[in-house]
């Protein structure tokens, strides 16, 4: 059982004890914390915040405690019920509200549940607000309203569907083009709320769908990381279908993957590189993405005459390496775009409509889409972590072996070689070390990685 605080948040595992898992008593303590920190950052007197959860099993009951600690502290609490967290974050600036919190362990299995916290533009905190919570939070400094300032709950369950209408706005979204293309296409929803949102979406668009695991009970019917080991089920089901492709999301709806019309992954990392192809065609410009995500990125970029900027893992990191240089699209190689025209958030609506947009504009198949692209191909592996080991001085050490090559230490230590490159970092959200390779081709990097982690063995006595 585990418990994970930081500046992004708290995610942890549901039962236990308090302090070594997400109970109830952290999940109110983390609530008062960041209620408290709002009071004091944001200097108003009618304090309102946004709240909404994915599916998982716990979602309810974290809801219902998260709601009561911020009534307790005088603040007013739009709740949203099942949501996603786009929405969410699109939520609060519409809501005008002074913040927002996403109750979801994104990709993590059922038994995780997290506070993911928001500012009032409904954008995650940066480092050193994150700091300030998790220090009210260890000295518990609260000071909850007196009964006459209470807070007020106003239920809210319109706002995935105005979320899709946002989408439908966009000036690259055009629904007729979409609806002429006349596309069939399979949506796995791992019975959370992308099985609500992506489907409404898809149905605005004049697009048939066909629904495999769409019904939000939180029982998830697969590992809900959309990774191809995962995904068999959704594969089959687009070649018996016959259908243009697949679209798949996490539990929380910010990581997005398509599967091709031959029943093969289209490649996650090829999600934000599909959309900026397309966005990048309509309006020239910069894009971002993190450091451990696909070269191909940097390759479309150049071949439309932008220029790419690569950021630290962390969507907080993108984003204010968006701003820095004015991207007109960026994201990470996880499936997540962010698309600053609608909002700085990961966000698979608007992926998707993108993506739509680009096959419907493009003509043929996702596969022969795929095939146009520069192959690369991505080896995602990890170490558990241990007490014994000192990650901090393997990675010293690791970039010290490879001074002599490209390298980054601005997140873990990143080494570019000349056709390929690893990265290796510690995870905010789980107690591992994650290794991501790429290279030209699957066996190059599955063999990159595997020697990584052997020489991380050596060097940490493992």
């Amino acid at each position: 059982m585990t418990l994970i605080k930081s500046i992004s948040g708290i995610r942890g595992t549901i039962g236990g004890k308090p302090g070594d898992n997400l109970t109830p008593i952290d999940t109110v303590k983390f609530a008062a914390a960041y209620g408290t920190w709002l009071k004091s950052y944001s200097k108003s007197d009618n304090l309102k915040v946004v709240v909404g959860r994915d599916a998982r099993l716990s979602g309810e009951m974290i809801q219902n405690l998260v709601v009561s600690a911020l009534v307790g502290l005088g603040i007013d609490v739009i709740d949203l019920g099942l949501s996603t967290t786009p929405t969410v974050e699109i939520a609060v600036p519409l809501e005008k509200a002074n913040g927002g919190i996403i109750l979801t362990a994104s990709h993590n299995p059922k038994q995780w549940n997290a506070l993911k916290l928001l500012n009032e533009k409904g954008e995650f905190l940066d480092a050193a607000e994150g700091a300030i919570i998790l220090e009210i939070a260890e000295k518990e400094d609260f000071d909850f309203s007196e009964v006459d300032d209470l807070g007020s709950i106003i239920k809210n369950d319109a706002y995935i569907d105005i979320h899709i209408d946002e989408v439908l706005e966009l000036p690259l979204v055009d629904a007729n083009t979409i609806r002429k293309a006349g596309f069939k296409v399979v949506v796995d929803g791992v019975n959370s709320t992308g099985g609500i949102a992506i489907p409404k979406l898809l149905e605005s668009l004049g697009v048939e769908v066909i629904k495999l695991y769409c019904d939000p009970t939180g029982h998830f019917p697969h590992n809900p990381e959309p990774l191809k080991e995962h995904l068999g089920d959704i594969c089959e089901l687009v070649l018996k279908e016959k259908a243009d492709f697949g679209i798949v999301v996490d539990p929380d709806v910010d990581r997005l993957a398509f599967i091709s019309n031959d029943g093969e992954m289209f490649g996650e990392e090829y999600t934000l590189v599909a959309c900026a192809d397309y966005v990048l065609g309509k309006t020239p410009g910069n894009t971002v993405s993190n450091l451990s995500s696909t070269r191909a990125l940097q390759d479309i970029t150049l071949k439309h005459g932008g220029s790419y900027t690569a950021a630290a893992v962390g969507e907080v990191n993108v984003v204010a390496q968006m701003k820095a240089i004015n991207a007109i699209i960026g994201g990470e190689g996880n499936g997540g775009i962010i698309y600053p025209q609608s909002h700085y958030g990961r966000d698979s609506l608007v992926g998707t409509a993108l993506f739509l947009m680009l096959m419907a504009e493009r003509g043929g198949t996702v596969s022969e889409l795929r095939k146009s692209y520069p192959a690369y191909f991505m080896s995602k592996k990890k170490i558990q972590l241990t007490p014994e080991l000192n990650v901090d001085e393997v990675l010293v050490q690791m970039a010290e072996k490879y001074r002599e090559e490209k390298h980054s230490t601005i997140d873990g230590v990143k080494i570019d070689f000349a056709n390929s490159w690893v990265h290796l970092r510690k995870s905010n959200t789980e107690p591992i070390i994650r290794i991501y390779t790429e290279a030209k081709t699957q066996s190059e990097a599955d063999s990159l990685a595997d020697r990584i982690i052997g020489e991380i063995r050596e060097i940490a006595g493992i």
